[in-house]
């Protein structure tokens, strides 16, 4: 089932063209670009607010330095309410406008830090020159086939979550008809084994306590 699933993936109307410099893609980068998410919006959105509030600052000082009133408010003033606060402010705003502040704040921090990875992997195409990926929800219906046929229940009673590090099987066997949980496991497993997934995941495998009414 696999090696036909990569064969399909791969599989195109017709050979590509090689790139017009004549040199090969750098496999690795491509393949992270596919199972990484952009922080392109983000990094243009802190810059934007960045480069709006250096504008405000630097718009203030030119009209105060001409003598005009202030648009807002004097930077002069604005750097002495900061200096003082919490004075002048109730506590309920003050503690909204933190609140605010620091959801923002670890908003971005998140998006630095984290991986920010898809819910793709990469399959294992036999050609060191080529890459596939795939959804993560395209094995999960791939193993919940191979753990259908093991438990010889129907789709609706075999659930699959697939994660980066992690498959997890939930089986709703039907009344009267026992599951092995080893069979599922074995075939899980044996599917995954020939897909070679990076990263591998570990599978687990839980069998309901609950039979379904079979028709």
């Amino acid at each position: 089932m696999s090696h036909k699933l990569v064969d399909e993936l791969l599989a195109g109307p017709g050979e590509a063209a090689p790139p017009p410099n004549g040199r090969q893609p750098d496999m690795r980068r491509v393949v992270h670009r596919e199972t990484h998410s952009s922080r392109a919006a983000v990094s243009v959105v802190a810059a934007v607010l960045v480069m709006g509030l250096a504008a405000y600052g630097l718009l203030e000082s030119a009209v105060h330095a001409i003598g005009q009133p202030a648009w807002l408010i004097e930077p002069q003033l604005a750097a002495e309410r900061i200096v003082a606060l919490p004075a002048g402010l109730s506590p309920l705003l003050l503690g909204a406008g933190g609140a605010v502040i620091a959801m923002v704040g670890l908003f971005f921090l998140l998006n630095a830090v984290l991986p920010g990875r898809r819910a793709r992997h990469v399959l294992n195409s036999g050609n060191p020159s080529t890459a596939v990926v795939v959804d993560d929800e395209v094995i999960a219906s791939a193993l919940a086939r191979s753990a259908r046929v093991a438990a010889n229940v129907t789709p609706e009673q075999v659930m699959v979550v697939v994660s980066r590090r992690q498959v997890i099987v939930n089986v709703r066997p039907t009344s009267g008809v026992p599951v092995t949980e080893q069979a599922v496991l074995a075939a899980v497993e044996k599917e995954l084994s020939e897909m070679s997934l990076d990263p591998q995941p570990e599978v687990r495998v839980t069998i309901s306590t609950a039979g379904v009414i079979g028709a």
